[in-house]
């Protein structure tokens, strides 16, 4: 009896399993639900991306203009500093005894230089008491010649009167090379003072030099040098100090690029028409930075080799947020496509080289058609050719469609 069961058991779980068979799979299932979207029409922006790259809007490399042991430094790596700011100073011992010597040379030049002076006046006196005595022996030879004639004094008395005179005259011509003499000396002694004025002039430059301070209002890098290194003005920088509000993006576009973009009406200002460009900065980590950017420049050539143009833009930097070196990618609105026909990116699938889209009809049956891509603008792509305005297109569960399918649509 015990048997009898098991075996009417197994016949009637084979004849279960039979009857499950008999209904093919699928068959009767309800439409696949999809989601669907419609075609959109309006006016769009056409955004360019290209790779940028930071920079400082001025980076001040501070260098060592004499040679010297750093002595201490009085900032701290990476904080902003202030246009005067002491962030390094040399050892000013030596300088200062540089100076203090020219500072006595200069004393001595000056010290000269009144002594030549002192000289010029007694000559200048010499020379007028010699030129008084020649006078009156001129007068005493001029009375005494006449004199002589009518023998009312003797031939002796005249040739006495002629020869002090001839004496007088030479005393007069002594006193003026000596007065000379004398102005040339004061030329000299000038000409040291002058000399040992620059002298302490270099030496007082030097000595300031000791201290290196900052150029501008800006970010102070990391020390390149450390405390008790010898630096010199071969040595290379010991720092560098970047303004970084605004701060600049270079970014290189192609020479194509360039022209769709840059052409103006006024010639006289060929970069009038990039002016208006807002730039927006997609940092690294995929944000958007919150600060728009404008166009600064465009570099003087086209590079020969690639055929692209550098281009700079200037962000707000409130805060050194943004630092030189970062990378991201510039973004800007170059032109407007009027009446552009939009579908979401997810909903355009690509084969082969070829981009397709699900199309659901009035119906609610599927279409796959081939579509002409254009420019993408933001999250929707630029429709050329293949759809029109307000048809419906799949944007989720394309994967599960065919041609001729019924589907249940979805709106999004």
């Amino acid at each position: 009896m015990k048997g009898l069961s098991i075996c009417l058991a197994v016949l009637c779980l084979l004849a279960a399993a039979g009857c499950s068979k008999v209904t093919p799979a699928g068959e009767g299932a309800a439409p696949p639900v999809v989601v669907v979207t419609s075609v959109e029409q309006k006016d769009v922006p056409v955004y360019a991306e290209w790779i940028g790259t930071l920079d400082g809007m001025v980076n001040a490399a501070i260098r060592a203009e004499v040679t010297g042991y750093l002595l201490r430094q009085e900032y701290r790596e990476g904080s902003f500093v202030r246009k005067g700011q002491l962030l390094f100073e040399i050892d000013p011992r030596p300088f200062e005894a540089a100076l203090a010597q020219a500072q006595g040379q200069l004393a001595q030049a000056n010290g000269q230089l009144a002594q030549a002076r002192a000289q010029l006046v007694e000559s200048q006196a010499q020379l007028t008491k010699a030129e008084a005595d020649q006078v009156r022996t001129q007068l005493d030879a001029d009375r005494y010649a006449p004199l002589a004639k009518q023998q009312a004094i003797t031939q002796q008395d005249l040739d006495n009167a002629v020869q002090n005179n001839l004496s007088a005259k030479a005393q007069v011509g002594a006193a003026v090379a000596q007065a000379e003499t004398a102005k040339a000396q004061i030329q000299a002694a000038s000409a040291a003072v002058e000399a040992a004025q620059a002298a302490v002039q270099t030496a007082m430059v030097n000595l300031g030099f000791t201290r290196l301070t900052a150029p501008i209002d800006g970010i102070a890098g990391v020390a390149q040098m450390q405390v008790g290194n010898l630096v010199g003005p071969s040595s290379g920088p010991v720092t560098t100090v970047s303004t970084l509000d605004p701060i600049k993006a270079y970014f290189t576009v192609s020479e194509q690029e360039y022209l769709s973009f840059a052409r103006f009406p006024d010639r006289a200002d060929p970069e009038a028409a990039m002016r208006p460009l807002q730039l927006e900065l997609i940092l690294a980590d995929g944000t958007t930075y919150p600060q728009k950017g404008k166009f600064f420049f465009a570099d003087r050539e086209v590079d020969p080799n690639t055929g692209a143009i550098r281009l700079a833009g200037l962000f707000p930097n409130r805060g050194n947020i943004l630092r030189p070196g970062q990378y991201g990618k510039v973004r800007a609105a170059v032109r407007t496509e009027k009446g552009a026909l939009l579908v979401p990116q997810r909903a355009v699938m690509e084969l082969q080289g070829s981009y397709q889209v699900a199309v659901v009809d009035r119906e609610n049956r599927v279409s796959i058609r081939t579509v002409k891509t254009g420019e993408r603008a933001g999250a929707m792509w630029i429709i050329d050719e293949g759809l029109k305005p307000g048809e419906r297109v799949v944007v989720e569960g394309a994967d599960k469609v065919r041609p001729g399918m019924q589907v249940n649509p979805k709106g999004t």
